[in-house]
């Protein structure tokens, strides 16, 4: 019974996409990119899935007997071909004319692009990404379970730090504890990301002096790394007494994410770093409760900023120093891949559906008294948003 819902579920996946397929006018649609694939057929051996209106294949490059036991498709439409001028003249009966088929061009190189304009002769590609995406922002059951058993894993991290951090440990040693701990307890070893050349360590994990340190590449808290080529996450500093920590741990359990930040201190906590954290839960807890069905991302963006200003601490509230400024975001997407659309920032139209899971992902930056973060995983619903997390949302003294 449990494995014909199983079965059910990504059948009805596949039939929201045809009919999105035809929404768009589309003769169909051919997914090469891994998380996408995994997302409709339960299998992410090297692989194209092309799908039509009424009828779909999935042909697989390599791993074949590997797809057979993990996809729940009918052993007649998964196929063994991986050259895709076979795979063309396999489903050439199903175009009726020489129109538009989607693809996700932005994760696509333009070598493969041109071997598919090659070969599919006077088709026209469309990104059909968007509408991927825009379908995967609605959560399941399934995957909010999913979701929920990777932040489980997160929170053994957390007890990591808690058991590890002391003073005199280096950075690296204490984000190697973590590592440790949570990939013992499940993770999956790294993370997804829909980005070209991106490029960060297993989460940025940093301290004292480095918390003000912020690297280019992401926008947020990022730790300056080992060396220049990956300069974000942790380095061999080694922790003092009395230093704040912050540790934005992420993992993957069987293909879906968690992120959390929290933040430590060694020792005791200053009155002024209390009172900076505690105003920063205070924005959390605003947005969680407020954020609603069909409110428009840079909302919750703007809601952010005015409680931090109702505070007074507009002026540090999501500061990334006197060189960034503020960061643009306060949240982000989270799933089959670590951030995901919406991202909750000024600049994003979008709406909020129902099921969506996203981020709240904040922090103050003062240079007198320090920095604090807060990170977690809110389920969005029509009556009232759920916390994902179980690790509890505190400023931690070690």
């Amino acid at each position: 019974m449990w494995f014909l819902g199983f079965k059910n579920l990504f059948r009805k996946r596949i039939k929201i996409l045809q009919k999105n397929i035809l929404k768009n006018d589309l003769t169909g649609v051919l997914l090469h990119y891994s998380r996408d694939i995994f997302y409709y057929t339960g299998t992410v051996q090297p692989s194209y899935f092309v799908v039509f209106p009424d009828e779909y294949f999935l042909f697989v490059k390599s791993g074949y007997s590997f797809a057979l036991t993990e996809t729940f498709i009918e052993k007649s439409k998964v196929l063994w071909e991986k050259r895709l001028d076979k795979i063309f003249q396999k489903i050439s009966s199903f175009f009726t004319s020489k129109g538009k088929i989607g693809t996700e061009l932005d994760v696509l190189s333009v070598n493969e692009f041109l071997k598919l304009k090659k070969v599919f002769e006077g088709f026209d590609f469309v990104d059909i990404s968007p509408t991927i995406l825009e379908q995967r922002k609605r959560k399941d059951q399934y995957e909010v379970e999913k979701l929920r058993k990777a932040c489980k894993v997160v929170d053994v991290g957390h007890k990591a730090i808690l058991q590890t951090l002391t003073e005199g440990i280096t950075e690296l040693k204490l984000a190697a504890a973590v590592e440790n701990a949570v990939r013992l307890a499940g993770d999956e070893g790294m993370y997804f990301m829909r980005h070209p050349d991106f490029f960060m360590g297993r989460g940025p994990l940093t301290s004292g002096s480095n918390l003000f340190k912020i690297s280019g590449v992401v926008s947020t808290i990022s730790g300056v790394g080992l060396s220049p080529a990956i300069p974000a996450g942790p380095s061999r500093r080694k922790i003092k007494e009395g230093d704040l920590v912050v540790a934005d741990m992420p993992a993957l359990v069987e293909g879906y994410h968690a992120d959390q930040t929290r933040t430590y201190v060694v020792g005791k906590a200053s009155k002024n770093i209390r009172r900076m954290f505690e105003a920063l839960k205070e924005i959390s807890d605003h947005l969680i409760d407020s954020i609603e069905v069909g409110m428009k991302s840079f909302e919750v963006y703007r809601m952010a900023l005015d409680k931090a200003e109702k505070l007074g601490i507009g002026k540090y509230f999501l500061n990334l120093g006197d060189e960034r400024g503020k960061t643009f975001l306060v949240g982000h997407g989270i799933g089959l891949e670590l951030n995901e659309p919406p991202i909750l920032s000024c600049y994003e139209q979008s709406t909020i559906p129902d099921r969506l899971v996203i981020t709240i992902e904040i922090h103050v930056m003062d240079k007198h008294t320090g920095v604090v973060k807060l990170e977690d995983m809110i389920l969005v619903g029509k009556r009232k948003n759920k916390i994902l997390n179980i690790t509890p949302q505190e400023l931690f003294e070690v």
